[in-house]
């Protein structure tokens, strides 16, 4: 229950002031019908998570449930435990200082090296910053990155990382004298990699995993494609739960690994905010954008944290910075961190494997309709399916009924016409999916 601090004088001297004799009488506008006159009757105990569930329900009779959401592409509806927003609501975090001045931010200072030090963990890498917006622009700072590290100008991106992530990239790098080379697709809905050592003055190679489809690539083949003294190899995400699970991309390879943390415990908020993560390899510590945080001692020996390396140009001649970007969304990264800290290692697995379970759940359900899973290699969370002809119709409909059902590839692949991306997570129960298989098939 969150803490209220008025005093019963306090409540009746605002009472007085609206002209109202009790707290109940402020609902009375309400009207008696829509109003619950008796306590509520819930079994329980019950878990957090199954006590929202239920609320959920009750609230499903007075209005319109979108819960048959299947959208995801970059944003995913997970659960959020109530640990984060107490723990995000302290003092000590919503109204710290900025970490410029160390003797009076340890608190923010902290925070931002234990969540370096668990993304690292997570994805396998040496080095994290906390100071990107989101997986679009983390992606596009990667290349810029890799491109100063290289001093090579062609760039190798695969198609099946997100549209709205290469549109991106596209506008970084508009203004420089940079090759975009796209990696097209194969199809069993993995990035056709056989090409790229053929590739003249290769600076950096970028693959998502899993990729746009939801499909999982094997990145451990990319770097035996290239000359990874020549070449960087970025690897990218959407989606940061399904590391619980797959092996880290630092493990497989990769110099670089950025995307979206959106899904460690930020809510979906219409689209924003998110969380721009970028790791890298040790050796390119004085090159990776933003803000590190350090750990160190004080004179009298005790521990303290310090702004370690800030390589903006807030902080150093504009020819030497190496981001423009000016801010370090700890706050985003502070409710990664507490996530992260609550579901703990074990957590993540198990919630990852939930939601790879779910979705098999889903798309063997749709399978067995007759509905058409045009990629065969393994996904995560997500996957393509291609409905019958004339589902455009079907798709319209269902969302009058408050039933989205994906997303249509055809917006951003030309020849996907009818294939849909869908999205599941651990939100989703087998009742819901069943009914959606109904629907979606009859």
């Amino acid at each position: 229950m969150r803490y209220f601090p008025h005093t019963p004088e306090e409540i009746k001297e605002m009472l007085s002031v609206v002209k109202e004799e009790s707290l109940e009488g402020l609902f009375s506008m309400i009207p008696g019908g829509c109003r619950m006159e008796k306590d509520f009757t819930i079994d329980g105990p019950y878990t957090e998570w199954r006590l929202n569930k239920e609320m959920d329900r009750l609230a499903e009779k007075m209005i319109s449930s979108w819960s048959q959401n299947y959208l995801g592409a970059g944003r995913y509806l997970h659960y959020i435990p109530e640990t984060i927003s107490s723990l995000m609501g302290r003092s000590e975090f919503s109204t710290a200082y900025t970490p410029y001045q160390p003797e009076v931010s340890q608190g923010t200072l902290q925070a931002i090296y234990e969540y370096q030090t668990l993304i690292t963990k997570l994805l396998g890498m040496d080095i994290s910053n906390a100071s990107l917006y989101d997986g679009a622009s983390a992606l596009a700072e990667a290349l810029l990155m890799a491109v100063r590290i290289k001093k090579r100008k062609t760039i190798a991106i695969s198609k099946l990382v997100h549209p709205l992530y290469r549109e991106v990239v596209s506008t970084y790098l508009a203004p420089t004298d940079c090759q975009i080379i796209e990696l097209p697709y194969q199809k069993n809905g993995l990035t056709d990699i056989r090409t790229i050592g053929d590739i003249d003055d290769l600076g950096a190679v970028v693959i998502q995993s899993p990729n746009f489809f939801g499909c999982i690539e094997n990145l451990e083949d990319v770097p035996k494609q290239i000359d990874g003294a020549k070449t960087i190899f970025i690897a990218c995400f959407t989606e940061a739960i399904a590391f619980g699970l797959l092996k880290p991309p630092g493990d497989q390879g990769a110099d670089i690994v950025c995307g979206e943390g959106q899904s460690l415990g930020i809510p979906l908020s219409f689209g924003g905010p998110g969380l721009g993560i970028l790791t890298c390899r040790r050796d390119y510590l004085r090159s990776i954008p933003g803000r590190l945080v350090g750990k160190t001692k004080d004179k009298d020996g005790k521990t303290g944290f310090v702004l370690t390396l800030a390589t903006r140009e807030q902080h150093i001649r504009r020819g030497k910075a190496t981001s423009n970007i000016c801010t370090n969304s700890s706050l985003c990264a502070l409710r990664a961190l507490i996530y992260m800290a609550s579901v703990g290692g074990t957590g993540i697995k198990e919630l990852a494997l939930l939601n790879h379970d779910k979705a098999e759940y889903l798309k063997k359900g749709l399978e067995q309709k007759g509905v058409i899973i045009p990629f065969s290699s393994p996904t995560f969370n997500e996957f393509v399916v291609k409905f019958e002809d004339g589902f455009e119709k079907k798709y319209k409909k269902l969302i009058q009924e408050k039933i989205i059902a994906g997303i249509p590839l055809s917006n951003f692949f030309q020849g996907l016409k009818e294939h849909y991306l869908l999205c599941v997570t651990e939100c989703k129960t087998r009742q819901e999916m069943d009914e959606f298989i109904e629907k979606v098939t009859k």
